[in-house]
């Protein structure tokens, strides 16, 4: 499975202190169906934790899944500051997500190359 994060993802969660770890088990718990709710066309809203909060004072991520094959965290955001994505932001990531969904694996890769994608560490 290509799992990933986009660049601005990848700073969010740095800022965030938001490790690899995390994100895997994040990944695992969307296979689980665990905290997870599908927002469709392979777009899913993901309670992640936070370090010390557990996931009720954690975030939420969104994350373009198919699985056995790709994961993707496209945004992330904390509930203290934001309870839900707004119509026209789920409208973005919905076609985000069709088109991300469409990308080959050897398309990924040069775009890795290029630090549009960042490879989650196992």
């Amino acid at each position: 499975m290509l799992k990933l994060k986009t660049k601005w993802f990848n700073k969010w969660a740095k800022k965030n202190t938001l490790s690899d770890k995390i994100l895997l088990k994040t990944i695992s718990n969307i296979s689980d169906n665990l905290g997870t709710v599908s927002l469709g066309l392979g777009l899913y809203k993901v309670r992640t934790p936070k370090i010390g909060k557990g996931k009720s004072g954690g975030f939420r991520t969104i994350v373009v899944f198919k699985k056995s094959h790709l994961a993707i965290f496209v945004y992330g955001f904390a509930k203290s500051e934001k309870d839900n994505l707004n119509n026209d932001e789920l409208k973005y990531f919905k076609i985000l997500a069709k088109d991300l969904l469409k990308i080959s694996k050897q398309k990924y890769s040069e775009l890795e190359m290029l630090g549009k994608f960042i490879k989650i560490k196992e």
